[in-house]
């Protein structure tokens, strides 16, 4: 089977967005005054709830004056903060790891400089930090500094690749490679972040409510489109 055009792809990543822009409308652009807090709330965030993670960042930040007193604290402190969400023992030593490495690298708690950066370098950079992927270095660089840079979290790697936009075996980064090079940086804020409310009211990992789906003609998982294979 032939593999489909790079426009093709262009044009199927649309029809997705488009769809889901109508579905759950454009989302509203959220603030990040302060883009370490951001990086830190993202590492809150891995393997639980919004509520959890939000739950976890206030109190880490009523329990510390700043971002000093978290690095320097002692990390059984530091856990005891963000108990609530989830994972503490792993995520507080990984908190402090990361602001000692920001500090100690500039001297400051401060990461507006990586917005003069071009997002490949800037991305690099910060997944030099201990414990931050790609995925966390997106988040980051999109919603803090709109940088062309397109995060893939658990829901948007399940989806994408049921809809045919990556191949099925795609891991995250490939996911994200494929996208920035097919679509258009505009598309990358409310397409990240929709993509994320289609996989929890909709494409869900185990039960998938396909029948209900604004997608499913689109969707190679649901078996009702036959698709050439996508380039990658």
């Amino acid at each position: 089977m032939a593999q489909a055009s790079s426009d093709d792809l262009t044009a199927h990543i649309a029809q997705v967005h488009q769809r889901l822009l109508e579905a759950y409308g454009k989302p509203a652009r959220r603030g990040c005054s302060d883009p370490v807090g951001s990086l830190v709330q993202t590492i809150l965030s891995q393997n639980t709830s919004d509520v959890n993670t939000a739950r976890a960042y206030a109190s880490l930040r009523a329990a510390f004056p700043d971002w000093r007193a978290v690095m320097t604290a002692p990390t059984e402190a530091v856990a005891d903060a963000i108990r609530s969400g989830g994972l503490a023992n792993q995520k507080a030593p990984r908190i402090q790891a990361v602001l000692r490495a920001i500090y100690e690298t500039r001297g400051a708690f401060d990461l507006n400089w990586l917005a003069d950066l071009p997002v490949e370098e800037a991305r690099r950079w910060l997944s030099s930090l201990p414990g931050v992927g790609n995925k966390t270095a997106s988040i980051v660089l999109l919603f803090c500094f709109d940088m062309p840079a397109f995060p893939v979290d658990t829901h948007v790697h399940r989806v994408t690749r049921r809809l045919g936009l990556a191949p099925a075996n795609a891991s995250p980064d490939q996911v994200m490679r494929i996208i920035e090079a097919h679509a258009p940086p505009d598309w990358f804020y409310p397409l990240h972040l929709n993509l994320i409310r289609h996989g929890r009211a909709v494409c869900k990992a185990q039960k998938p409510r396909c029948n209900a789906c604004i997608l499913a003609d689109l969707c190679a998982f649901a078996g009702n489109l036959s698709r050439p294979q996508r380039v990658q």
